[in-house]
């Protein structure tokens, strides 16, 4: 392997080390003094315009700067060891480079100009990283992914030109001062809208599970932790507008059939990067909902939480992946706690964080939720979703810990798995350190006053029963006859429906497309190969043909008529120029 290759791996990881360590002295420097720093930079004046690039920091943008750093120095480390058979290994690591830098670009800008360049940043390059291996199948996940995220861009489009009404596009002056405005509702609306896009809500919730077409590394970083929180980033941003508005009240229930719709997906999923991704999808909608209440603290709370050890499972993934020789049919892995220890080790740990199991990362944040659900005053519907989908992580992660670790190795007779990829290991190590302490350690830095939570005794336990019920459910249903549940229980085109994520994949291509197509399809019988044909070239040629068999037929058989004819044409030809 190149030499150079290695050093731009080496360069950007120590640069984005340092970048996240600089970020976490100036995050505590501005929590403990209270400080929020805004800096414009005017680019040019022209008459009355001016163009600026401003830039907003705060606890909160530091912070997740800080995450989002960590988690790319990490990933571009594994990166090192993980594509190293990779040809086009710099490029690789300019695209991730590229993606942060968009990233960062977003967290930092309360300009909507600014925020589109990040925006439209993330969705070019990541669709650059899902097409990264070139196949049908990979293209075909790019372009969905590309075109779910165009709807998000053209509706940040919309809100520029709806905020020249208000003489500039630092959306931060507004929020307050026009929230009974009748342009800032649309406004929100289409901010709503546009992180349903990016954080993969339903109907756009197919492009997540399709983008796992990218290299692992990508995944780990662009499709657990950065991309996909960037909607919730943005409407924490906007919370203020939104909060107690009826489209808020509509992305709450439509965060909790997400999470829902994922969880039970999952379930039936065999491919052990699609069962993270739904993974993730589930968590987002966790997210996206517990925004929509009115909790923004929270939600970033269980965003950054959530990138630690999703970052970290996916790491792990990759890891698995290399040694089932680039199988990802969890139906063909087994046993592999025996030979892989160190791996098991993490991917336990970030399982169990994803649970909520007591003082992991994971259980800060979403007992805190949880508990704050039970504490507000929404309806039966939304309080049964949040428990379902609880006690349904609880139940995937168990199924897939049983696939992995539990049953036999089912892929070869003779096989060689080993856990010495130290490069790999190391860069796990750190957020498996992360996965462990980040939840206590935010806890302190996010919260300025604890919440006191006063609940009754079977309430407050409610988490732990869910977490139980699906933790048994996981252990039977993973140790049944594959078919007997659906036997009983489930018809089977209900299961197909929960397993085909409510059809909505089918629906977001065939649904959008197929009336268009074959429209074009009958256009293309009838039009082109129909009557233009006709009547344009292959008609005209059929006139000449059957006018030639017509001579040929003449010739051949009397030739008498034949040339008595020439004689006739030579007179009609006389004849006409006579007159």
């Amino acid at each position: 392997m190149n030499k150079n290759y290695l050093s731009i791996c080496f360069l950007s990881f120590f640069f984005l080390f340092f970048f996240m360590l600089m970020n976490f002295f100036f995050m505590v420097y501005f929590i403990m003094n209270n400080l929020v720093l805004f800096l414009e930079w005017e680019i040019i004046t022209f008459n009355s315009l001016s163009v600026v690039m401003s830039v907003l920091l705060d606890w909160m943008s530091l912070l997740f700067m800080m995450f989002v750093s960590l988690i790319s120095s990490v990933v571009i480390y594994y990166s090192k060891s993980y594509m190293s058979s990779e040809l086009n290994l710099m490029r690789f690591i300019i695209l991730v480079l590229l993606f942060v830098f968009s990233m960062i670009l977003l967290i930092i800008s309360p300009n909507m100009i600014s925020i589109l360049l990040g925006w439209d940043g993330l969705g070019l390059v990541s669709y650059c990283l899902v097409i990264y291996y070139q196949n049908l199948k990979s293209y075909n996940a790019g372009m969905l992914t590309v075109l779910s995220n165009r709807i998000g861009d053209v509706l940040i489009l919309l809100v520029i030109s709806w905020m020249m009404n208000f003489g500039g596009w630092n959306y931060i002056f507004y929020l307050e001062f026009m929230k009974n405005d009748f342009c800032m509702n649309y406004i929100g609306l289409m901010i709503i809208l546009a992180a349903m896009t990016k954080s993969a809500q339903i109907p756009f919730s197919s492009w997540l599970p399709a983008a796992m077409a990218a290299p692992t590394p990508v995944s780990a970083l662009v499709h657990s932790s950065t991309l996909v929180t960037a909607g919730v980033y943005l409407l924490i941003r906007f919370n203020v507008l939104l909060v107690g508005t009826l489209f808020f009240k509509l992305l709450l229930l439509i965060g909790c059939l997400t999470m829902f719709m994922a969880g039970i997906s999952a379930n039936y999923e065999f491919d052990l990067k699609k069962i993270i991704a739904l993974s993730t999808l589930s968590q987002l909608g966790l997210m996206m909902s517990i925004l929509s209440m009115g909790m923004p603290l929270l939600a970033f709370f269980h965003l950054l939480t959530h990138a630690m050890f999703k970052a970290l499972l996916f790491m792990c993934a990759g890891v698995v992946i290399h040694m089932m020789n680039d199988m990802q049919d969890i139906r063909f892995m087994g046993g592999i706690s025996l030979y892989a220890p160190m791996t098991c080790l993490c991917m336990n740990i970030s399982n169990m964080a994803l649970c909520g199991i007591p003082f992991l990362a994971g259980f800060y944040s979403k007992d805190l939720i949880l508990e704050m659900v039970s504490f507000s005053n929404f309806n039966f519907l939304i309080f049964l979703l949040y428990y379902i989908s609880t006690g349904l992580t609880m139940y995937y992660t168990i199924r897939l810990t049983v696939y992995l670790m539990v049953n036999d190795y089912n892929l070869l007779s003779i096989y060689n798995l080993y856990d010495e990829d130290y490069i790999m290991i190391k860069s796990m190590l750190v957020l498996l350190f992360m996965s462990v302490i980040s939840g206590s350690m935010l806890m302190w830095l996010i919260f300025f006053y604890p919440s006191m939570i006063y609940l009754p005794l079977n309430l407050k336990l409610m988490v732990i029963y869910v977490s139980l019920i699906g933790m048994l459910m996981g252990y039977i249903i993973s140790n049944m006859n594959i078919y007997s549940l659906n036997k009983y229980l489930l018809t089977y085109n209900l299961s197909s429906f929960l397993c085909l994520m409510w059809f909505m994949p089918s629906l977001s291509t065939y649904g959008l497309n197929y009336y268009f197509l074959s429209y074009g399809q009958k256009l293309l019988k009838n039009i082109d190969f129909g009557w233009s044909e006709l009547y344009s070239g292959w008609g005209m040629f059929n006139v000449v043909k059957n006018y030639s068999i017509f001579y040929n037929i003449y010739q051949m058989n009397n030739f008498k008529i034949y040339l008595f004819s020439f004689i006739l044409w030579i007179l009609i030809f006389l004849l006409m120029l006579l007159i």
